[in-house]
């Protein structure tokens, strides 16, 4: 038979089954996007609380009276109460910035890449000037 000779019934025949297989491999790539858009979304999450909770901690080291260490407690405070379940570290020391007193706080935690578990981590440093008495 040439092309032009095959009936509609035979053409109909050919493509049954074609739309459940279409639905099944547009579904998966729908949801592996999918899967992939809350994951991006939960790591620059826990990226932005850490920074928070790091500028949070240099405000509060670089008060009157202060010491960095309260900075680094305060931090981890701070991103503990933000985002619990995820084990962050902090450290902080006492820099100049052009010539003035200042604390950097510096808070670590694990990307989350598998739900709230990762591989790797990331590191935010904030810096605040401290207050003159």
């Amino acid at each position: 038979m040439t092309p032009s000779t095959v009936s509609r019934e035979a053409r109909r025949r050919d493509d049954q089954g074609s739309a459940t297989a279409e639905f099944v491999m547009l579904g998966t790539l729908v949801v592996l996007i999918a899967i992939g858009l809350v994951q991006l979304v939960l790591a620059l999450h826990v990226r932005n609380v850490l920074l928070s909770s790091a500028q949070e901690g240099a405000r509060h080291a670089a008060a009157a009276d202060r010491a960095p260490a309260d900075g680094a407690s305060r931090a981890l405070e701070v991103a503990g109460a933000s985002i619990p379940g995820v084990s962050a570290a902090a450290s902080a020391e006492a820099i100049t910035v052009a010539g003035a007193p200042a604390v950097s706080v510096t808070v670590s935690a694990p990307v989350p890449v598998l739900g709230w578990w990762g591989p790797a981590d990331i590191d935010v440093t904030a810096r605040a000037l401290e207050e003159q008495t």
